[in-house]
C-alpha cells in the first residue's frame, strides 16, 4: 500500500514539474542530481528514467535526516524502500564507486562529469522537450541521462550546469550525444544548441561546439572543437565514423541541383520551405529582411510606380524616386549625372568598378582615330602618346544576347565599347563611344564634341549595359552564385571539425563560454558569416527575382530568357584569379590609375584578411598537420575544387589547364590544386 502511495505521488510530481516548466518558475537547486534531487528521488520514486545516480545513493541516505520538516524520519525509511529496487551491489565495487578523488578543483566523486548547455540567445531558440545526454569516451561511454533542473531548463541564452554520472572511467571524451525526446502532452519543439562545455572528475575541460537547430526527436552526436584534418584521427575509428556520418548527413541534406543550364550548379530546392533551418534566416533577421521589403513596396506604390508603365515625360520626374531617402549622394548624382568626369569616375569607385582595363591597344573593331580624339587629348599629345592614361571598357560579352518583351513592347540592349582618358587634373572622361561590336554607318562613334543629347543618349546606352554586366555578372554571379557553390562545398565535404571552420582552441581551454571564442577565431568570423544565409538569400533570388515572370523578367531589358545565357557566358569565363583581388587589379592594369578608392581600399582588406588568416592558422594547426602542409591531405584542405561538368560537356566556371589541373593562388597557407570529378558537382575533397 505505501509503494502504491508512493507511485501516486509521483504522478502528482510529474504534473507540477511540467507546470513550473511552463510557467518558467524558477526552483533553486542548479544541479540536476544535487541532494536535494536524491531526496525527493528517494519520497517518490525515480521520476524521470535514469534519474538515479547510483554513485550519490549511499551519500543521500546518510542526509535523509535533513529534510524540512517530519518527512525526516520517513525518508530513511523511503531511502531503503529505494535501494531495495535497486539490483543488489557488490559492496567492493560500491566502495570504489564512491570513493573520492582530489583534484585542483576539489573534492569531485569519481565518474561525475560537470556539463553545461548553452542555448541560443535569439526569441524561440528554447525547448520543452526533454534533453538527456550520453557522454562517448576512448573507454566506453555512460548511460544517457536526463538534463533537467528545478525550474524550466534551455530557455533562450541560458547556460544550464548540470552533473552527469557514470560508473566507469571513460578516458578522453570524444562525442556528446544529444538526445531529444517528448515532454508530457507538448508539441515537438526545435531547439537551437549553441555548446555543450564538459569537465571531467579530473579537471579536464572539453568544449563541443553545436550552434544549430535540433528538430524532432533526435539523437545528435557532437565532436569535440579541435580543428582536426583526417589524418588526426588515424588510430581512433569512432572518430572516423563520426566524420564519414556527417559528411553523408550533410550531403543528403545539401544536394545539387541546376537553375537553368550552363549556370553553376546550385542547392536543389524549390522553395524555402524544402531548406535545412539551420540555413534559414533567424527570426530577428527575417522580420528585419520582410519589414524592409514592405516599406520599399509601400514607397513605391505611393509614389505611384509600382504598376506604372508609361515613360517618364522629362528628366526632372526621375527625381520623385528620392522622395523618401534624399541623402547627399543621391543629391550629388542628380545635380551632376550628366558630366563626363562623374561618368568616369563611376568606373572607379561606383556600383561596378571592376569591368574598366587599361588600353594597350585599340580593338580592330572599334576604329578610332587621332583626329576624333584630338580635341578630348590636348593639342600637346597623341593618343599613342597617352597610352599609359588611356583605359577602355568593352561590353562584348552582351553580344547576341536575347532581349525582353515587357507588354507587347520589344526592349533593347547594346553590346558597346567605351574609351576613357584620364587627363593631367586626374579626371576619368569618356572620350569615343561605340554602341555595337561591329563598326559601319549603322554603328557610329559618338565624341564629346557631338550634339549634347546625342552624347547623353550614348552615355546612357553605355550605363544601361553596365547595369545588366553587373547585375547579372559582378553581383549576382560573382557574388552570389558563386559564393553558394564555395558553401555548397564546405557544407557537403568539410566536416564541423575541419581546421577552417575550427582552429586549435586548446590555448583558450579556460575560456568558460566557448561562444566568446568567435572574438579570437579570425577564419569563424570571416568564414561563417558568409556561409550563413548565403543558400536562403539565392534561393530567394531563384523563386522571386531571376526566375521566368520574376522581378529581373518583368522589369529588365534582358529578363528570364537573356539572365541564363549572360551567366552561363560570365561562368564560362571566370578564372579563379579574376576572384583574387591584387591579380585582378593586375590583369586590368590598373594599379596606377588615380583616384581609385576600390582598388586602395580593397587592398588594405585583402591585406589584413591575409595576414590575419595566416597568423591564425599557424598559432593554431597541431604541428603534426604543419609538418604535412606540403602532403596531398593538407593541400586539399582549402580549397580542392572539382571541376563542374555535365554529360561529358565542360561548363567548368573556372578556366583550367590540360591536365585538369590548376595551382589556385590564395592566402599562403591554403594553396591547393584544381581536380575534375565526373559526377557533375563542383566539390571539395574530404580533408
Amino acid at each position: 500500500m505505501r509503494l502504491k502511495t508512493f507511485w501516486g505521488l509521483q504522478e502528482r510530481w510529474k504534473i507540477l514539474d511540467g507546470a513550473c516548466r511552463v510557467f518558467c518558475i524558477k526552483r533553486t537547486l542548479k544541479t540536476a542530481y544535487s541532494a536535494e534531487c536524491w531526496r525527493k528521488g528517494a519520497l517518490f520514486g525515480s521520476w524521470y528514467p535514469n534519474q538515479v545516480n547510483p554513485v550519490l545513493t549511499h551519500k543521500c541516505s546518510k542526509t535523509a535526516t535533513t529534510f524540512a520538516g517530519s518527512q525526516g524520519t520517513s525518508l530513511g525509511r523511503a531511502v531503503s524502500l529505494q535501494e531495495e529496487l535497486q539490483p543488489l551491489k557488490n559492496p567492493k565495487e560500491e566502495s570504489q564507486r564512491s570513493h573520492l578523488v582530489e583534484s585542483k578543483h576539489g573534492e569531485i566523486p569519481a565518474g561525475l562529469y560537470k556539463v553545461r548547455v548553452a542555448t541560443g540567445t535569439f526569441w524561440g531558440s528554447g525547448t520543452f522537450d526533454a534533453i538527456s545526454i550520453t557522454l562517448v569516451g576512448s573507454r566506453g561511454e555512460s548511460p544517457k541521462q536526463r538534463l533537467n533542473n528545478m525550474g524550466k531548463d534551455f530557455i533562450p541564452g541560458a547556460v544550464d550546469e548540470y552533473e552527469v554520472a557514470s560508473d566507469q572511467d571513460l578516458g578522453p571524451v570524444l562525442l556528446v550525444r544529444l538526445h531529444k525526446d517528448p515532454y508530457l502532452f507538448f508539441p515537438e519543439d526545435s531547439w537551437y544548441c549553441n555548446f555543450v562545455q564538459l569537465r571531467t572528475p579530473q579537471g579536464e575541460t572539453y568544449h563541443f561546439p553545436c550552434y544549430q537547430w535540433i528538430e524532432g526527436y533526435r539523437t545528435l552526436e557532437l565532436r569535440e572543437g579541435t580543428g582536426k584534418l583526417v589524418c588526426d584521427d588515424v588510430g581512433a575509428p569512432l572518430l572516423l565514423q563520426h566524420r564519414v556520418e556527417e559528411l553523408k548527413t550533410r550531403q543528403d541534406s545539401y544536394r545539387w541541383g541546376e537553375f537553368a543550364p550552363g549556370m553553376p550548379r546550385c542547392l536543389a530546392v524549390e522553395s524555402l520551405e524544402e531548406m535545412d533551418t539551420n540555413i534559414k534566416f533567424c527570426l530577428t533577421k527575417l522580420s528585419g529582411f520582410m519589414l524592409r521589403s514592405k516599406i520599399t513596396t509601400m514607397e513605391l506604390k505611393l509614389k505611384g510606380f509600382m504598376k506604372c508603365s508609361e515613360s517618364w515625360k522629362k528628366l526632372e520626374d526621375i527625381r520623385k524616386v528620392f522622395w523618401f531617402n534624399k541623402t547627399p549622394v543621391s543629391e550629388y548624382v542628380a545635380d551632376h549625372w550628366q558630366e563626363d568626369a562623374f561618368f568616369g569616375y563611376q568606373y572607379l569607385n561606383g556600383v561596378n568598378p571592376v569591368a574598366i582595363e587599361k588600353c594597350t591597344r585599340i580593338p580592330s573593331n572599334f576604329p578610332i582615330t587621332q583626329e576624333m580624339v584630338a580635341e578630348s587629348l590636348g593639342e600637346s599629345t597623341t593618343l599613342q602618346e597617352e597610352k599609359g592614361n588611356v583605359f577602355i571598357v568593352d561590353y562584348k560579352i552582351l553580344q547576341d544576347i536575347p532581349t525582353n518583351t515587357i507588354e507587347g513592347q520589344p526592349q533593347y540592349m547594346t553590346a558597346p565599347l567605351c574609351l576613357l582618358y584620364q587627363t593631367p587634373a586626374k579626371d576619368l572622361i569618356p572620350i569615343a563611344i561605340q554602341l555595337s561590336q561591329t563598326p559601319g554607318p549603322d554603328s557610329p562613334i559618338f565624341l564629346p564634341s557631338d550634339p549634347i543629347w546625342d552624347w547623353t543618349l550614348a552615355k546612357m546606352w553605355v550605363r544601361n549595359a553596365d547595369f545588366h554586366v553587373h547585375q547579372n555578372l559582378s553581383h549576382l554571379l560573382r557574388t552570389h552564385l558563386l559564393a553558394e557553390v564555395f558553401s555548397m562545398a564546405t557544407l557537403r565535404q568539410l566536416p564541423m571539425c575541419h581546421p577552417l571552420f575550427k582552429p586549435n582552441i586548446g590555448r583558450y581551454a579556460n575560456i568558460p563560454i566557448y561562444n566568446d571564442l568567435m572574438d579570437f577565431l579570425p577564419i569563424l568570423k570571416l568564414l561563417i558569416p558568409h556561409l550563413r544565409y548565403t543558400l536562403q538569400i539565392n534561393t530567394l533570388a531563384r523563386v522571386r527575382l531571376i526566375s521566368e515572370g520574376g522581378m529581373m523578367d518583368q522589369a529588365t531589358s534582358a529578363g528570364y530568357e537573356g539572365i541564363v545565357p549572360l551567366v552561363g557566358k560570365g561562368a564560362s569565363s571566370v578564372t579563379y584569379s579574376s576572384l583574387c583581388l591584387p591579380e585582378d587589379i593586375e590583369a586590368r592594369g590598373v594599379t596606377t590609375i588615380a583616384n581609385y578608392y576600390y582598388r586602395d581600399d580593397g587592398m588594405k582588406i585583402w591585406a589584413a584578411i591575409e595576414r590575419e588568416l595566416w597568423d591564425t592558422f599557424r598559432m593554431n594547426i597541431s604541428p603534426k598537420t604543419n609538418q604535412s602542409a606540403s602532403s596531398e591531405s593538407f593541400r586539399a584542405a582549402w580549397p580542392k575544387f572539382l571541376r563542374k561538368s555535365r554529360r561529358g560537356t565542360s561548363l567548368s566556371p573556372f578556366r583550367m589547364n590540360t591536365s585538369a589541373r590548376l595551382r589556385l593562388r590564395t592566402a599562403s597557407p591554403f594553396r591547393a590544386p584544381v581536380m575534375i570529378r565526373n559526377d557533375g558537382a563542383l566539390d571539395f575533397a574530404v580533408a
